[in-house]
């Protein structure tokens, strides 16, 4: 391991773990809570925001670092791991389209039930959670492991933190919603 790949693995790592400690605090105390914002311009959703494109960065740059260590073969590598990454964005900016940035940020809008929401109550962070595996498929390196599994444990637990937000906000409809629809797939 070279210094920098260890210091991109600890900031990597602590990145994922703040995460983790805004979604635990707002789980814990949800009157004060830090995610979804109380605002759609908040402290609290830049900050989100930004810890979780460091993720995504930190595990492509120890991704590249690393290339092909661990030596998968290709079909792993290109048979799955680039589908995951492709497929992942797909879902992903196919949320942003449907539900739009400010709801994706966590602000109040409208209650989506229709199209990718009707199979998956948050088909964006199983799309997330692809996209960083995919990323390790593809580029093959040990160290990108723990930074990509860190930001998957965060983006599993982050709609544990919204959904007392979003039983507040839109009630009986929402409790509907998600007694029919699994939370992830």
């Amino acid at each position: 391991m070279t210094k920098l790949e260890a210091i991109l693995l600890v900031a990597g790592v602590a990145d994922a773990g703040l995460l983790i400690a805004i979604f635990a605090w707002s789980i814990l105390f949800p009157r004060r809570r830090l995610w979804p914002p109380a605002h759609s311009i908040d402290w609290s959703a830049v900050i989100a925001w930004l810890l979780t494109v460091a993720v995504f960065v930190l595990t492509i740059a120890l991704g590249i670092l690393g290339w092909g260590e661990i030596g998968l073969p290709g079909w792993v590598r290109w048979g799955i791991g680039l589908p995951l990454v492709l497929a992942g964005n797909a879902v992903v900016w196919a949320g942003v389209a449907r539900i739009g940035m400010k709801a994706t940020s966590g602000a109040k809008a409208e209650l989506v039930t229709t199209g990718l929401y009707r199979y998956s109550r948050n088909p964006q962070y199983v799309a997330d959670m692809a996209i960083l595996v995919g990323f390790v498929l593809v580029t093959s390196a040990w160290f990108a492991i723990p930074v990509a599994a860190a930001g998957v444990l965060a983006l599993a637990v982050a709609p544990f933190a919204e959904e007392p937000w979003l039983k507040q906000s839109y009630g009986e409809d929402f409790e509907t919603y998600r007694s029919s629809t699994r939370r992830y797939f």
